[in-house]
């Protein structure tokens, strides 16, 4: 457990090493879009495996009830929450912490690129959580 937690931590430590990049080159003041796309480079760059908008179906008593798009997902082991707004709100904690919930993976960062110095927040699920099941990502075979 603890080598997997250390490869996690080293995983997110590149990953933001990444955010930090592109925050650094293109500053405050771009819409999200922007920031994926750039992010999403740099990840690829770095020699990391990295998806975009990848597919979040959520279901409830086995009945589908919608899917989302998680920004990025990188290593099929860490999503990625980006915002370019002023400052995080508890709205955007809470929508990272269901998508973590909802896909089941270990971590979640998010990264808010709204403002001159760029935010994170690194957010694990609650041991509850794991014994259940309320997800399913799809990841694009690339």
């Amino acid at each position: 457990m603890t080598e997997e937690k250390d490869l996690l931590d080293e995983l997110t430590k590149k990953i933001i090493g990444c955010a930090y990049e592109v925050s650094n080159t293109l500053g405050s003041g771009f819409l999200e879009s922007v920031y994926e796309k750039a992010l999403y480079h740099q990840l690829q760059k770095d020699g990391l495996f990295a998806e975009r908008q990848c597919p979040l179906k959520i279901f409830y008593d086995g009945i589908l009830l919608g899917e989302f798009f998680v920004d990025i997902v990188v290593e099929k082991k860490v999503l990625v929450e980006l915002k370019a707004v002023r400052e995080l709100d508890e709205i955007h904690v809470a929508q990272a912490m269901n998508y973590l919930k909802a896909s089941g993976m270990p971590v979640c960062l998010l990264i808010n690129f709204g403002r001159p110095k760029m935010e994170i927040r690194r957010l694990v699920p609650y041991d509850v959580w794991k014994e259940k099941k309320t997800h399913a990502i799809s990841h694009r075979h690339s």
